[in-house]
């Protein structure tokens, strides 16, 4: 498959404080014509997106932004009170998430099973993917050439002790990942690879994907486990950032673990026809672009666009596996985590 194809307590209170507003027009949210986006992203890809839905269809567009547990949590909170029409999230694992705690409503768009492939979508439409991104190793080129590479399992060869970055293991993109290889290797061998890049760190889990780039750059260590766009951005932002860097892809087995950021409507939706026109927006030409030419993510859908970068790292096989399977292995791979020591 080609990448482009395819929150009552005190500490509630101070989540629900995180939350950011911006955008429409000062009405309220169940006044007609205004449309509120709860999203865990904050990217010019979005702001873009929901710019041009305005723009064409005359909608103000609300925003709420917060990490993706604590949006959650409000949308658990608020209940049928709820001001959410959309609600926009990164990795198939918090979608997961939010569709278990009963928070999506079904869509039913032919528009949208058209233009999304199975793959990148809930079955029963609960959610749509919008842009994916592949889980990729970023290397020294010198000190750790691609023809000594194999793939993720890369990681946790003792040949690397000591030279591996890595974020955090409750971070929802390595959880994804290690829910990704229970399902391809079985827990038993999910739990060696774990316990194996463990000990081969070079620094505990420190900050997020551009710093695992930027220890690599700087000789921390010399292979790092990112999200391809994180060093897509730094190849078109500042070249000199990655020189000397390169992307292998984990095409071993399968392929590539490739995880995507979707949107829903929400269940107590006061505006469901246009949370679904908006969905369906976001799924034409212009949008499509916005994400790999603003947020450097793959197009879910088949469209050209202009980015250099992102199209030197197209053309890869990609791991089939259902989007649901890392939502079920989630708890297990926690439990991976703990018990391999990966902090």
């Amino acid at each position: 498959m080609k990448l482009s194809a395819l929150l009552v307590t005190a500490p509630l209170l101070v989540g629900l404080a995180a939350c950011s507003e911006t955008g429409g027009d000062g009405a309220s949210a169940e006044d007609a014509g205004t449309l509120v986006v709860f999203s865990s992203r904050h990217y010019d890809s979005d702001y873009a997106l929901y710019e041009a839905f305005e723009k064409q269809t005359g909608v103000d567009v609300r925003t709420i932004e917060a990490d993706g547990d604590l949006l959650v949590e409000r949308l658990k909170t608020d209940g049928a009170r709820s001001p959410a029409d959309v609600i926009i999230t990164v990795d198939a694992g918090r979608l997961w998430r939010a569709e278990q705690e009963g928070l999506f409503a079904p869509l039913s768009s032919s528009a949208l099973d058209e233009a999304v492939p199975a793959g990148l979508r809930h079955p029963e439409g609960l959610w749509y993917g919008l842009a994916s991104r592949a889980r990729v190793l970023v290397h020294a080129t010198d000190r750790a050439p691609a023809s000594q590479l194999t793939g993720y399992e890369t990681l946790a060869d003792p040949a690397y002790k000591g030279r591996v970055c890595a974020r955090a293991s409750g971070n929802i993109y390595n959880i994804s990942l290690l829910g990704a290889l229970i399902d391809r290797w079985g827990e038993q061998k999910a739990q060696a690879w774990a316990t194996g890049v463990a000990s081969n760190f070079a620094r505990d889990p420190l900050g997020g994907d551009t710093d695992q780039i930027k220890a690599v750059k700087a000789g921390e260590c010399d292979v790092a486990l990112v999200n391809h766009y994180y060093f897509a951005r730094l190849m078109k932002e500042d070249p000199s950032a990655v020189q000397g860097l390169a992307v292998f892809w984990p095409e071993e087995g399968p392929g590539i673990h490739l995880n995507v950021s979707g949107a829903g409507v929400a269940k107590h939706a006061p505006n469901p026809e246009l949370a679904r026109r908006f969905i369906e927006f976001a799924m034409t030409e212009q949008p499509q672009r916005f994400f790999a030419e603003l947020t450097s993510e793959y197009p879910v859908t088949n469209v050209t666009y202009d980015n250099s970068a992102l199209e030197s790292l197209d053309n890869r096989k990609i791991d089939p596996i259902a989007l649901s399977k890392l939502g079920e292995n989630q708890a297990k791979a926690q439990e991976i985590f703990n018990k391999a020591g990966w902090p």
